[in-house]
């Protein structure tokens, strides 16, 4: 009996019950877009990051920091005997790490310097570019940002000068044989990528590595000695921290249009229960109880989030689904500011994040029209015939 009677109260007020509905259901949906495209973020900087750069792993050098350049110097030794041989049977690849300085166009700047054995397909990196390439100058593989910086295109010479493993300097020239188009920064900018043999010829570290980069899937158990394994979890926690740092911008929004939505059941409970004094006092005067007239304002309340969720799908189900399906473009390119995101930005949804968005928003809505509606205890059957508002 209570449900007919909330529902059709309901649907008497129409502009008013339309408006609440309308404003819940934005709400569900602007929360769904938003956390769906932070973790579309974060998805995406994953794949890409797993695809391009860690694979299924890495074992580091005890030495190797790659956010400090000054501990490449010491970061360098021959593999552990188990790294190795996974090294021998392909399933993983080495990389020698060391910090140089380029001058193109007789500029300097400074680079990072890595060597890679051109044959790997364990990444997805143009490698093979390099391979076979002996023109009586380094190859050189970088990025289109590293480019963009450095005024640099295929064919274009310009010396490379490094430190050796006799803390000697030397020099040579270095030629751009490709330029590739990744995502992924962190391959790109400030990088240059030369076969692994020549750089370890450069730098007098023959058969050393910095760090080894193994295969998706790798079951075997490796002693790697005092290297350090790195598992795919720690090496995109960066990824992570970056969006995570970025949240509380997002979760202020979702904090506002919460509010709103909570704002117009109040108000709209708090109205209907002055306005409907007289309605209130012949129900309990017919002997409806005050605990249960209570729970008719409050199930008013609550079928305004079911309301809003199947405006929700109806009106906005299909932008969510095209967005999913089809991606948000995006205006700016953000590799620069330190992100990799595709051009088109894809939400995805879980189904934990539709149950708990629906089930906080739904909740609010109950705890907001059950607030007012305790008033109710205190009115007079007699006082609320007259029409006599609640103090």
């Amino acid at each position: 009996m209570l449900f007919n009677i909330a529902l059709k109260n309901l649907l008497g007020a129409k502009l008013r019950t339309i408006l609440n509905v309308f404003v819940t259901a934005f709400s569900f949906f602007i929360i769904l877009l938003m956390m769906g495209m932070y973790d579309g973020m974060l998805q995406h900087a994953k794949n890409v990051t797993i695809d391009t750069e860690i694979a299924g792993g890495a074992y580091w050098h005890p030495e190797y920091d790659p956010l400090d350049p000054m501990s490449y110097e010491d970061a360098h030794s021959n593999l552990p005997q188990d790294v190795q041989l996974l090294v021998d049977k392909k399933k993983a690849f080495p990389v020698l790490v060391s910090q140089v300085s380029i001058y193109p166009g007789g500029r300097i700047m400074p680079a990072i310097l890595k060597g890679i054995p051109p044959d790997q397909n364990i990444v997805n990196m143009p490698t093979q570019a390099l391979e076979g390439i002996n023109n009586g100058t380094i190859p050189v593989l970088i990025g289109k940002g590293m480019a963009k910086d450095s005024k640099l295109e295929v064919g274009d010479s310009f010396t490379i000068r490094w430190m050796d493993a006799d803390q000697t300097y030397d020099a040579d020239e270095g030629t751009v044989v490709y330029i590739m188009d990744t995502e992924n920064f962190k391959l790109d900018m400030g990088h240059i990528w030369v076969p692994l043999n020549v750089v370890q010829s450069m730098l007098e570290m023959k058969e050393e590595a910095t760090y080894v980069t193994y295969a998706k899937g790798l079951s075997e158990d490796v002693n790697s000695g005092e290297w350090i394994s790195r598992d795919v979890n720690y090496l995109v926690q960066d990824m992570e921290a970056i969006i995570e740092a970025d949240k509380p911008g997002a979760q202020i929004m979702f904090m506002i249009l919460l509010a709103l939505a909570a704002m117009g059941i109040f108000n709209a409970q708090v109205l209907s229960i002055f306005r409907r004094g007289k309605e209130i006092g012949t129900l309990m005067a017919l002997g409806m109880t005050r605990s249960r007239v209570v729970g008719l304002f409050t199930l008013e309340g609550g079928l305004n989030a079911v309301l809003a969720t199947i405006m929700m799908v109806i009106l906005f189900g299909p932008i969510l689904w095209y967005f999913g399906s089809e991606g948000i473009p995006l205006p700016l390119d953000y590799s620069e500011m330190g992100l990799i995101m595709a051009k088109r930005l894809i939400p995805v949804y879980s189904i934990g994040l539709i149950v708990s968005t629906m089930s906080l928003v739904s909740i609010i809505v109950l705890i907001v029209s059950y607030i007012p509606s305790r008033k109710i205890t205190h009115m007079k059957p007699t006082d609320a015939l007259r029409g006599k508002a609640i103090a």
